[in-house]
């Protein structure tokens, strides 16, 4: 059961309606992790994040699904982690809004696939909605096993992966910003 905390005060809307957790999940070939995450039911704020028990040298995680198995291998995706499709040319970043998450490659995909949508049914522009329209049928052909596509994860803090025996795992030098005094 995870821990629970009702009733807070909200950073955003100070209200106190933030519910705070705290969980913990066995991965895996990975390891013990932290899920951490804030709601607010007044102003929709939400925050998660993952964090592994164990210290864990920042990392580059190449993957390259290839069938529709591979749509199962588990992701964990820390706060600070950026995550890069090449062939796609779309990439997130970490930032502030960042959000980790336990999933797999398809809810990954999911997650680029949404950004993708609201692109095509919302933009301005008929070029944006047509590149839209094209990246979400690569996409699913992704899905279909019919394409191969290169999914790369950064995290300077070490707490993603990708469990599978395919991944390419290497190391990152420390950012200056995370460097200890």
């Amino acid at each position: 059961m995870p821990d629970v905390i009702e009733n807070e005060t909200c950073p955003f809307c100070h209200k106190k309606t933030l519910t705070l957790m705290e969980d913990t999940m066995d991965i895996p070939y990975f390891g013990k992790i932290f899920l951490m995450s804030m709601n607010c039911s007044n102003c929709n704020f939400n925050k998660s994040d993952v964090e592994s028990e164990e210290f864990r040298d920042p990392c580059k995680l190449t993957f390259t699904i290839e069938s529709e198995e591979d749509l199962k291998v588990r992701v964990v995706k820390g706060s600070e982690a950026n995550i890069n499709i090449p062939q796609l040319k779309m990439s997130v970043e970490s930032g502030p809004n960042s959000n980790g998450y336990v999933s797999n490659i398809e809810g990954l995909l999911s997650r680029f696939k949404h950004i993708l949508e609201e692109q095509r049914d919302n933009a301005d522009e008929d070029d944006v909605r047509k590149k839209a329209k094209s990246l979400l049928k690569r996409l699913w052909k992704v899905e279909c096993g019919d394409e191969p596509l290169k999914i790369i994860i950064e995290d300077q803090t070490g707490n993603s992966a990708i469990i599978s025996d395919k991944t390419i795992v290497e190391k990152l030098k420390v950012s200056t910003k995370l460097k200890k005094k």
